[in-house]
């Protein structure tokens, strides 16, 4: 798909009684986190879990890891650092 496709996202999309509609980018990512946070209350840290890509900077690899174990409370990430 091209940058300039007439059917590429621009924006948010959120899911309001069945269908999507578009959103601001700060009602997206408070939905998501909200979706966590709810998550993570009623299972648990454990029902979470992230894969890292090893393409990426180090960087941002520590970011990673360092969200999921500190601010979500998960051992569960993984990369494929091994392959």
């Amino acid at each position: 798909m091209e940058i300039s496709s007439k059917v590429r996202l621009t924006q948010p999309l959120v899911r309001d009684n069945g269908s999507h509609r578009p959103a601001s980018w700060e009602e997206a990512l408070d939905r998501v986190a909200q979706g966590f946070r709810t998550q993570v209350q009623k299972h648990g840290p454990g029902t979470f879990g992230m894969f890292s890509c090893s393409k990426t900077v180090n960087e941002l690899n520590y970011a990673t890891q360092k969200f999921v174990r500190a601010v979500i409370g998960s051992n569960n990430i993984d990369s494929c650092n091994r392959t």
